[in-house]
């Protein structure tokens, strides 16, 4: 199967990303793409819970996933969306980052909640809080195609080892991690992250990100890190996006997860052990 991960710059308009998006996958089903990712919040990318709750929708209502579904239909593709803020029903209005995955006919086959928040103080002018506007995930989530098994993360997730491990004991043969990464986190951390998430799961990993200066109408503008990335289950890396927008592919060979994990099956080797 070969991939291709979308790497854009998303603005607070959903109707301007969808646009931009529905191109780009054109142009990667042209390069041979079967299988196709964009980053976290696809739709919006916004500092101001306002303006979010204007032009944020429910899944049932929300537009820009109900194009992307008839595009995965249309050009015959597996299609994740990274992530789409969403509306919820929760008491206190905050919103869902949440992860789809789309089959050829258009049919959402799994969702995924993203579970760890971006509750940060960077630097002191950077700083995060998430949990603000978005509540956090509480399940897991392994997506079944007949291409691999996948497990889905979002960005801040890649901190936290545990996960991985989990999603590829439960049988996961591809993590994905799309991301709208800190350019100050990403530029110390980003490659590290992911490639030990590969080495330590025997998985691919890709990892389509947004890049750039991210305009705002409303609220302040924010600048993400790009670089998306696939590394391999042995660690190394084979694409690197760089930080302009564009897409990259890979073509997945599932016989290299088998390998890095004959060759060291570490999945296997957990042991109890006393102390903290």
């Amino acid at each position: 199967m070969r991939a291709a991960l979308l790497q854009i710059t998303s603005t607070d308009q959903p109707p301007e990303n969808l646009r931009i998006v529905t191109r780009m996958i054109e142009e990667a089903v042209a390069g041979g793409a079967g299988f196709v990712l964009t980053p976290e919040v696809t739709n919006c990318l916004s500092s101001s819970r306002k303006h979010q709750h204007a032009v944020l929708h429910h899944e049932d209502e929300d537009p820009t996933l109900a194009a992307l579904r008839k595009v995965a239909a249309r050009q015959g593709i597996w299609l994740l969306i990274g992530s789409l803020g969403v509306k919820t029903h929760d008491e206190d209005e905050r919103f869902a980052n949440r992860q789809i995955l789309i089959d050829p006919q258009g049919e959402i086959v799994a969702r995924y909640d993203k579970i760890h928040m971006f509750d940060v103080d960077v630097t002191p002018e950077e700083t995060y809080r998430e949990s603000d506007g978005y509540r956090p995930g509480t399940r897991a989530v392994v997506a079944d195609t007949p291409f691999a098994k996948i497990g889905m993360t979002i960005c801040y997730d890649v901190r936290f080892p545990y996960l991985h491990r989990r999603l590829a004991k439960a049988g996961a043969q591809v993590l994905v991690a799309p991301a709208a990464f800190s350019h100050v986190t990403g530029a110390a951390h980003w490659h590290a992250l992911l490639q030990a998430r590969a080495i330590e799961t025997g998985c691919y990993v890709l990892a389509p990100a947004q890049t750039g200066v991210h305009p705002a109408s409303v609220g302040k503008s924010r600048q993400t890190y790009g670089h998306s990335l696939v590394v391999a289950p042995w660690g190394e890396i084979l694409s690197d996006a760089g930080t302009d927008v564009g897409v990259s592919y890979v073509d997945l060979d599932l016989e290299k997860v088998s390998q890095a994990r004959r060759q060291v099956p570490s999945l296997s080797h957990d042991r109890e052990f006393d102390g903290p």
